[in-house]
């Protein structure tokens, strides 16, 4: 009878934890806009895993059309309106209010940040407001020790609160490298080229891109949300490719990189209109000046490639849970634009619409990144096999209650961190569900062997320490994972 209700319990925990297993997002749901774009769309995405929802405009000589597929996180659909967080598209905009303001003649090109922005201390200081928009001032792309790999699985904003003087004081003690002079890319150089800009006009970096650049362009939906202001409204949310919610980011000091700004489909399709017209203020901005790499060159924050048949204007942009791609042919007058609500790259999808054969494929995960699935398979069943291991030591009368438990409990709380951290874009989902059955099955015979044993073994008093230290530590794993 035993063995009946063992096999029948597992085999159910088996069922429903396939029913429940991690699915990451799937390009599904609601299309808006033109249809047929829709469908070349659906065409050059290839696999829809990993993607929620995609908003496209492309634009040629004879208009702009939009399409959206899926949803924005909330059910609802996406369309030419919907905000997204551009990321580092942002550092093409913060290129073009450098190119307005050498139009201008408040600021030269070999100007040194301490020129236009005084409270810069050290070296950083000595370095020129074209290397910052170029990539080529030698600085790191963030500051040493920046963020956290917990912050980055619990899909945490790790600018939060960093607002200038913050920024002023992590880049305090920071000199330029031996990179000095070529192409490096740097978030730091371009948050404070947007900030010397400002800090030269006397207003901050989001009125002085709005009144230079954005206006001008009719660009009325890109906003810059800093330090827990409002985000805009109907604003697709962001997850990562695997499915986690993630935070938006929000710093101040961040902005001109692209931390806090939201734009449309729409709105960027202007952009790209007013570049290839050269009607949009600063626009050489554009045009390329110096290398940066085999195929490529760079301007002010944009970059130009070469590919077998054409080339592309561009630049790409990534935060927590989304991507973004904005690219122009001006040979042919095209361009699209290419919004995305996960952390899935959307930049070789954006060239393949315009027509060019991306030169690598999709980036994966790299770092403690690419590490995640693999990890999130041993965790789905160590808790299994560590209690597993309880349970043949009670079978042989070296164990006890305490100490059942405590494993009982860790292997619902290392499945629950599979759950919630693995990469199950990387690693199929059903693995979870078999670590998952496997738990149940250890849980079961834990069950029956739960009456057959003494409450605490050995040293009373080391026994229940070990097992408060244990609680306290897996309430601490699960609450650093949800």
């Amino acid at each position: 009878m035993r063995v009946v209700v063992l096999v029948t319990v597992t085999l159910l925990a088996g069922a429903v934890a396939l029913l429940v297993r991690p699915r990451p997002p799937h390009l599904a749901g609601p299309v808006t806009g033109d249809p047929a774009l829709a469908a070349d769309l659906r065409r050059a995405v290839g696999d829809p895993d990993g993607h929620r929802a995609l908003a496209v405009a492309a634009i040629d000589p004879s208009g702009v059309r939009f399409a959206g597929i899926g949803d924005r996180g909330d059910g609802g659909p996406v369309t030419q309106d919907t905000p997204f967080e551009i990321g580092s598209v942002t550092k093409g905009l913060t290129g073009m209010l450098l190119a307005d303001r050498i139009a201008a003649g408040t600021v030269a090109p070999g100007d040194p940040l301490r020129a236009a922005l005084p409270a810069v201390s050290g070296p950083v200081g000595d370095v020129t407001l074209a290397e910052l928009a170029s990539h080529r001032a030698g600085l790191p792309s963030v500051p040493p020790g920046f963020g956290s790999y917990l912050g980055s699985i619990r899909g945490a904003d790790p600018y939060a609160g960093q607002d200038l003087d913050w920024l002023l004081r992590a880049v305090g003690g920071t000199s330029p490298g031996g990179t000095r002079g070529t192409m490096h890319y740097s978030n730091i150089g371009a948050a404070l080229l947007g900030q010397a800009l400002a800090a030269k006009a006397g207003v901050s970096y989001e009125q002085l891109l709005r009144e230079r650049v954005l206006t001008p362009i009719g660009m009325t939906a890109t906003t810059i949300t800093p330090d827990g202001a409002a985000l805009p409204a109907g604003h697709a949310s962001g997850s990562t490719a695997a499915g986690r919610r993630t935070d938006a980011w929000q710093g101040s000091g961040w902005a001109p990189a692209g931390v806090g700004v939201w734009s449309t489909a729409a709105d960027l399709a202007r952009l790209v209109v007013a570049l290839r017209d050269g009607t949009a203020p600063g626009a050489d901005a554009a045009e390329p000046r110096f290398d940066a790499g085999e195929q490529d060159r760079i301007g002010y924050g944009w970059f130009t490639t070469r590919f077998d048949n054409m080339t592309l204007t561009w630049h790409n942009g990534g935060t927590g849970g989304f991507r973004a791609y904005v690219g122009l042919d001006r040979a042919s007058g095209r361009g699209v634009v290419v919004l995305g609500n996960t952390d899935r790259s959307v930049t070789a999808l954006g060239q393949r619409l315009l027509g060019a054969t991306p030169t690598t494929g999709e980036p994966g995960p790299d770092g403690l990144g690419a590490l995640r699935g693999p990890l999130a398979v041993v965790l789905a069943f160590a808790g299994a096999l560590g209690l597993l291991a309880t349970v043949f030591l009670a079978a042989h009368g070296r164990s006890d209650r305490v100490r059942l438990a405590s494993s009982a409990v860790w292997s619902l709380v290392l499945l629950f961190a599979a759950y919630r951290v693995g990469d199950w874009l990387t690693a199929p989902g059903w693995l979870w569900s078999a670590g998952a059955t496997v738990t149940a099955l250890a849980l079961c015979l834990a069950a029956l062997r739960w009456h057959s044993l003494p409450l605490v073994a050995g040293r009373p008093w080391w026994r229940w320490t070990a097992a408060a230290v244990s609680a306290a530590c897996a309430a601490l794993a699960a609450w650093a994972v949800a």
